[in-house]
């Protein structure tokens, strides 16, 4: 249960004063639904009010707060026309403007012949100052509310500066002075204010620094957000581990046989991977493993030898992936590889229907398939297996949580295998994959070449259709990706289309187009198409991104790649140069570059090292955006930004492994703390699995 004294920031953002439900649903948009995601939305810049000049030395363009004596009204003969008042100080005229004016409201806030404060940027027109609609008035009593540092928040339709000020303050005001959870000798050593303190201070910035990363508040509010995590990523490792899980030893006998009907030989990361996950498989715990390997690293292989290792012991194995596309080249690579052996595999998608579906469950169910494969359709209700004992998760951060526990829900004491094509920056390994360990593919196989990769300008583009022309001519194929044009596949659509008929105009029936908004059997009939038959140019969305294998393919365009993110250009990359003829990858951008893009590109162009790559996307893009984290299983931070906090999570894990070993279960006077610390940042599932205390 959540300690009552969290209560308070667990209400909802409508119990603060001045926020209805209209305003709820603005704020629950920027921030969220409760007090505590409001706390959580820190200030992004300041105002500074304390400039208080006369007016015969006031400085235009400052934000200054005047002591005024109001004067004349001048009511304009149209509501079109601004409302005029003229105040004064003993050294100076200014006018104060307002559009679409009341005049009621006007007259009660600044009556004739009164004092008043009055805040806002100090302008000159026709000679005179002026200033437009003032952020602030009060009287002498309001001073200290209005002649002070300010704190800007981001914002949201709908949502002014005023009200998210105050919404913030009431916020913060309601934050409880809580139990000390750091240790006291890091604390003293950091210089860090006890964590009531920095939130308020962190909320009351006073200049440009107090809104670093790396400033004594914000630094605070962050290790606590990454204490919370790995404590809570150690506790479920743990509670894991205790897990009963199975000892699946094989004979190796199907290993064996599918590794001298492989045209190749495993690299030695493949081979290490391997021995990894079948010692882990033949504990007696749960293997929760994750395997990372770059474009084109052979994972596939390395997850075959894990299903087989299942199979010999006498359980079933399902691989999952996101995408028909990607099922489909998994059956492709597997498919021939079981036929010496003698086994089949049962392929599952959203287009199996019928009579053909229910004959692949029936044996799934019986276990005369001991293999399946498929999209998100193997976790469906009606999908059953005779004894599922390892589940393969191909493409982790396309699937939540809940999917993951959905399949190996399926099976008893399931084994759990996950795949990511997508390097993971280190630190993001450790927030978000803290639970598993790890098996990295670091070798690509031998043979492949490095791909050429240039950057131009998208004022080349006939350039870039000749030399396409010219490799079409060589009998090579050619992927050309159309850019993200917005958060709308109709959009993309759009932009794709047109470029298949401007190149189709130029080559004929050569050139194909995919996307993401057609149906399966006509994506695939494409592919196919373009893998060994009359498509030789492809035109695309960004469906191609993943699992697609076109030895031939040799070149591939990406126009507006400024607009795409590192991890994504380097998968789509990894399309190409699957033959052991060198390929070439051509960038398009539409100048002028912003820094950020140019970084990319740069980056790109230097280097085909994923986890290289993945460790500068991080740093360029922060982790919010990264594997469009937001759609995936990963944490979202609100107060730690792993591209700056690196080594404050280094620390907060050491302090949480520190912590599991001295008090596992949390039960001396940090322990009660840190329990607080969990509830405070949600991670309630953790708290579950400690023994009550």
């Amino acid at each position: 249960m959540r300690p009552d004294s969290l209560n308070p920031l667990f209400t909802e953002i409508t119990k603060l004063p001045g926020i209805g439900p209209r305003l709820g649903k603005l704020f629950e948009s920027l921030a969220g639904p409760r007090v505590v995601d409001l706390c959580w939305h820190l200030p992004s810049g300041i105002i500074d009010r304390r400039y208080a000049p006369k007016l015969a030395v006031a400085q235009p363009g400052r934000v200054a707060t005047l002591t005024l004596t109001v004067g004349e009204h001048q009511a304009p003969p149209t509501r079109r026309q601004p409302y005029r008042i003229y105040c004064q100080d003993d050294t100076g005229e200014i006018e104060l403007v307002f559009f679409h004016a009341k005049p009621d409201y006007l007259t009660r806030i600044l009556p004739p012949g009164a004092q008043r404060l009055v805040s806002g940027k100090v302008e000159v027109f026709a000679g005179g100052l002026q200033m437009t609609h003032p952020d602030r008035i009060g009287t002498e009593a309001n001073r200290d509310e209005i002649e002070r540092v300010e704190p800007v928040y981001p914002l949201t339709a709908g949502l002014s500066h005023n009200v998210v000020v105050k919404a913030a303050a009431a916020a913060v005001a309601l934050a409880p002075e809580l139990p000390e959870w750091l240790d006291g000798p890091y604390l003293a050593k950091q210089g860090w204010p006890a964590w009531a303190t920095a939130l308020r201070a962190a909320h009351a910035p006073m200049d440009e620094g107090d809104l670093a990363p790396e400033n004594p508040a914000r630094g605070r509010l962050a290790f606590d957000e990454l204490l919370a995590n790995q404590l809570a990523l150690m506790l479920v490792r743990r509670h894991q581990a205790k897990r009963q899980g199975r000892s699946q030893r094989g004979d190796g006998q199907l290993r064996r046989a599918v590794r001298a009907a492989l045209p190749f030989s495993l690299t030695g990361a493949q081979e290490q991977a391997v021995a990894e996950i079948t010692e882990d498989m033949a504990s007696d715990s749960r293997m929760l493993r994750l395997l990372q390997g770059d474009v084109g690293s052979g994972k596939t292989v390395v997850a075959l030898m894990a299903m087989l290792a299942a199979v010999e012991a006498g359980g079933q194995a399902a691989l999952m992936a996101p995408t028909e596309i990607l099922v489909q080249q998994h059956a492709k690579t597997i498919t021939p590889l079981l036929e010496p052996i003698g086994l089949s595999m049962e392929v599952l998608t959203g287009r199996d229907k019928g009579a053909a579906r229910a004959e692949k469950l029936a044996r799934l169910q019986s276990g005369e398939s001991a293999l399946a494969l498929g999209t998100h359709a193997l976790f469906q209700k009606d999908v059953a297996f005779r004894d599922l004992s390892l589940a393969v998760i191909d493409e982790q951060h396309r699937f939540g949580v809940h999917q993951r526990l959905d399949l190996t829900a399926k099976g008893r004491a399931a084994d759990v295998l996950v795949m990511t094509a997508t390097p993971i920056p280190r630190t993001l390994m450790l927030t978000a994959y803290g639970d598993m360990e790890t098996s990295r593919l670091r070798e690509k196989p031998p043979g492949r070449q490095p791909v050429d990769t240039r950057a131009l300008p998208l004022a080349r583009l006939p350039d870039v259709v000749a030399a396409v022309g010219r490799s079409l001519e060589q009998g090579h194929k050619v992927f050309w990706v159309c850019p993200l044009v917005a958060e709308s596949e109709v959009v993309d659509l759009a932009a794709a289309e047109e470029r298949a008929r401007e190149l189709e105009a130029q080559f004929g029936a050569k050139v194909g187009l995919i996307h993401g908004r057609m149906k399966g059997p006509d994506k695939d009939q494409i592919m196919a198409r373009f893998a060994t038959g009359d498509v030789d140019l492809l035109v695309s969305t960004t469906v191609v991104e993943v699992g697609v294998d076109v030895p031939l393919a040799r070149v591939m365009v990406i126009e507006h790649a400024e607009r795409f993110g590192l991890a994504q250009l380097h998968q789509l990359r990894g399309r190409i140069g699957r033959g052991r003829d060198p390929a070439t990858c051509l960038l398009l951008y539409q100048p002028p570059l912003g820094e950020t893009a140019r970084a990319r590109l740069e980056v790109m162009r230097r280097s085909d090292d994923g986890f290289e790559i993945a460790e500068e996307d991080l740093k360029l893009r922060g982790a919010g955006e990264l594997l469009g984290t937001r759609q995936s299983g990963l944490p979202q931070f609100r107060l730690a930004d792993l591209a700056i906090h690196g080594e404050l999570l280094a620390a907060a894990r050491d302090d949480a492994r520190l912590i599991m070993e001295r008090d596992p279960d949390l039960k001396d006077a940090r322990g009660a703390a840190l329990r607080v610390l969990l509830y405070l940042f949600e991670r309630d599932a953790a708290v579950k699995f400690l023994s009550s205390g």
